[in-house]
């Protein structure tokens, strides 16, 4: 048989993914900030969408979840009938920034000790001055520059210093060594040092410190506490760190009485100062889902309404474009613009719907939680969501992304939820176990409450925990220990000794 080119007709099958149904699926996965951008070009590109102003109370999509007596209903029960198709008005989430964005937990062991905290934040409850500087959205740079004029008269001076407080980090320190200030000035080291001396005299104390140990000590000579016991504390904090009192005592030639306080002293000093004047993180984290407990016992789950505008088809102006479109070209370009409105406003109202669907069923499977409190918190998978809502796993992936959901507890974002399992003694192969996020609690719990004298090894903590029914090996413990940010328990121990001095 000859070989030559010729023509055959087959049939085939195969998934082909649209420009829309690839916009859809991004859609799906945006939070609700990019969502407003995307809507912000969707209204200046398409002249038939409109907004319809604010919801109307009571309008948002809402799902109610009865009390866990009785028999459950169905993910497809709990959906709402929802509109979006035509030109019906689209509830967006909105963001309520009232609500409070954690549970205020305190910090960790660790973190109780100043000097193994360097990078931490001072105490600022005696400084009134300095928040209000702070919400007055001054800058540390501003906040300087404003006490130079008063500080010194010698221009070459002013000059290096300005220069100087330019180059400080937001912590308020000078990371350049000053041998390279004094080159790219060219001034000599003598002049550097003279106008590093002015920046250290500004307010807030220990700000222009080189390191931790400057900056100390700058604080202790204004309070007029820098002798040399206390310059021998400052020279060796990293043994402050390691907790080793009887060392540190012997360096200082001080008795326990004056140790401790000098300590309380050393405590009260501000290791980052600058940091006074850092803009405010507050308000960042967006809610996308809304929890709250009705009088039923049950919740109710309802997407946020406040920020995002409605999408509207304007049909007032279509008929207006349309009665004034005689070429064919514009009358197309017109049903092209009326078919994309009313294509984002469906897909914006299913990514709704998936939204709701998809929190309305990890507030089901995590009932307890919300009740109880994370030690309720039960393992939980994608996958499960998706064969309750009957939704690829991929779908449910993409919707927990970037939303957040808020309740009484807190406002975590949706992935907080799935944690992975830890089984349970005496269960069997079906049993649900417990949530890895639970464990940390149950451990965090138990380390908070340890006293100088009794402080738990991990092996101890590995056998408590397996009396409570958690099968769980000393390695598993330590690796949700150190997850967690809690020390050893040698570091732990230093930690209260220095905490009770």
């Amino acid at each position: 048989m000859a070989l030559g080119p010729r023509l055959d007709i087959r049939q085939t099958q195969s998934l082909v993914m649209t420009p829309q149904l690839r916009q859809a699926i991004k859609l799906l996965a945006a939070s609700n900030l990019e969502i407003e951008t995307f809507i912000a070009e969707a209204l200046e590109a398409n002249p038939l969408l409109d907004t319809g102003g604010p919801a109307e109370p009571g309008e948002p999509e809402r799902i109610e979840i009865a009390a866990p007596a009785g028999e459950e209903a169905t993910a497809d029960q709990l959906m709402l009938a929802g509109g979006g198709e035509g030109d019906a008005p689209l509830d967006l989430g909105a963001v309520d920034r009232d609500f409070d964005t954690g549970d205020g937990a305190g910090p960790s062991m660790r973190d109780a000790e100043w000097g193994a905290a360097a990078g931490s934040g001072g105490d600022f409850d005696e400084m009134p001055d300095w928040e209000q500087l702070r919400a007055a959205e001054v800058t540390l740079v501003e906040h300087l520059e404003g006490q130079l004029g008063a500080a010194a008269s010698d221009p070459r001076t002013l000059a290096i210093a300005r220069h100087i407080i330019g180059l400080l980090d937001e912590a308020g320190y000078l990371t350049l060594p000053l041998e390279e200030v004094a080159d790219d000035l060219g001034v000599d080291v003598f002049d550097a040092k003279a106008g590093l001396r002015l920046v250290q005299s500004l307010d807030p104390s220990g700000i222009g410190a080189r390191n931790l140990a400057e900056c100390i000590a700058i604080q202790a000579r204004e309070a007029d506490r820098y002798d040399p016991c206390m310059k021998a504390l400052i020279d060796n904090l990293d043994l402050v760190a390691r907790g080793e009192v009887e060392r540190l005592k012997r360096l200082c030639r001080v008795d326990d009485e004056d140790f401790a306080d000098m300590l309380r002293e050393l405590r009260s000093y501000n290791p980052r100062p600058g940091l006074a004047f850092a803009p405010s993180d507050a308000g960042t984290v967006v809610p996308d889902i809304l929890v709250t407990a009705n009088a039923a016992g049950g919740w109710d789950i309802a997407l946020n309404e406040d920020t995002l505008p409605k999408l509207i088809v304007n049909r007032g102006y279509f008929v207006e474009l349309n009665a004034g479109a005689t070429s064919r070209e514009s009358q197309g370009w017109l049903k092209e613009k009326l078919a994309d409105a009313h294509w984002l406003i469906r897909a914006l109202d299913q990514r709704q719907k998936t939204i709701l669907k998809t929190a309305a069923e990890i507030v089901k499977k995590q009932d307890g939680f919300f009740r109880r409190g994370v030690s309720e918190l039960r393992p939980l998978t994608l996958r499960e969501v998706a064969e309750q809502i009957e939704m690829h796993e991929s779908t449910v992936s993409r919707v927990t992304s970037n939303k957040y959901l808020a309740c009484a507890r807190g406002t975590f974002e949706l992935k907080y939820f799935f944690t992975s399992g830890v089984g349970r003694i005496g269960e069997g192969a079906d049993g649900e176990g417990a949530s890895s996020a639970a464990i940390k609690a149950r451990i965090k719990a138990l380390i908070d409450a340890e006293t100088v004298k009794n402080i738990l090894s991990d092996q101890q903590l590995a056998e408590m925990l397996q009396k409570e029914g958690f099968d769980l090996a000393r390695r598993t413990v330590a690796k949700y220990r150190e997850a967690i940010g809690l020390g050893s328990s040698a570091e732990r121990r230093r930690a209260k000794k220095l905490a009770g001095l």
